[in-house]
């Protein structure tokens, strides 16, 4: 088993070593596993346990003060699972794992994906605020309850986003890409954009996107989620490595070609068929680890 796992592309982190040593933590957990499938799910799930990172439990809060998890999960058979807009629900990976092999769906948004979640019993009416989501709830002051001043006000916070002045700091989206033998398993989950519209969906749940894999290669994609998929960054990097190029230089390329279209920040991992693991980004700083079995 060769696995990566990522932290969120973002600015650099005042206390790396605990956020390093729950990602290795991750990593180890995930290569104890059977499959790259399961691979993927174990070491997100424990990143999504996290409240240091973006996803789960400390996931960002909506502008209606209501945090909203996302998670997509792809294997290299072309299986598909992703599950969007769900509150309360830690395991997103889980839910979007449902999806894929209990629905004939690709993807279940909202309240119907916790639907979903409860009926094979993944918990639901989870509390996801941890105290440093609060105290930067606290901080924005909270947004106008009327939509059309809130939409202006949703406006203002993403523009101090993209000019460096509105980050929540360097939690972010998690991901892991798996692979063994002939299998390949990418998954990402998140708790999205600070400050978005209730009900967003941002790169993570999109195929192509936030997660992508084939037989060649498998990928997950982190930052900016709106210019992410406007680039589909994971596709991107896989489609590198069916060029000819290994994980490393695919996960690279991707990042190039997302710089020519975006004015936010992203970051990729990447796995290949060979086992090479790759990772790239162009924001301040992106953690990863790796781990083999």
């Amino acid at each position: 088993m060769d696995l990566i796992v990522h932290g969120g592309a973002g600015s650099a982190p005042e206390e790396p070593e605990p956020r390093q040593r729950a990602l290795d933590a991750a990593a180890t957990a995930g290569t104890a596993e059977n499959s790259p499938l399961d691979a993927v799910e174990v070491a997100v799930r424990a990143l999504e346990h996290d409240p240091r990172f973006n996803a789960g439990v400390g996931s960002s809060v909506q502008a209606d003060g209501i945090p909203r998890t996302d998670a997509g999960v792809m294997t290299s058979d072309r299986s598909i699972g992703a599950a969007a807009s769900m509150p309360g629900v830690e395991h997103a990976v889980t839910v979007a794992r449902v999806v894929m092999e209990e629905t004939p769906h690709v993807q279940i948004a909202g309240v119907h994906a916790v639907d979903l979640a409860e009926q094979f019993g993944v918990p639901v009416e989870v509390d996801l605020w941890c105290d440093r989501t609060r105290e930067h709830w606290d901080d924005l002051g909270g947004p106008p309850r009327h939509l059309g001043v809130q939409v202006d006000w949703v406006n203002e916070q993403y523009g101090e986003a993209d000019s460096g002045g509105g980050e929540e700091g360097p939690t972010g989206t998690v991901g892991a890409v798996a692979r063994e033998d002939e299998q390949i398993a990418a998954a990402t989950s998140t708790g999205g954009r600070w400050a978005a519209l209730a009900g967003r969906v941002g790169d993570v749940p999109q195929v192509g996107s936030g997660f992508f894999a084939t037989e060649a290669a498998g990928a997950s994609a982190t930052g900016a989620g709106e210019d992410i998929v406007r680039t589909t960054v994971a596709k991107e990097a896989v489609g590198a490595v069916e060029d000819g190029m290994d994980a490393d230089a695919a996960a690279t390329a991707a990042i190039d070609a997302f710089g020519d279209h975006a004015t936010g920040t992203a970051g990729v991992i990447v796995a290949d068929a060979d086992g090479r693991l790759g990772s790239a980004f162009d924001s301040e700083a992106m953690q990863t680890a790796t781990a083999r079995r």
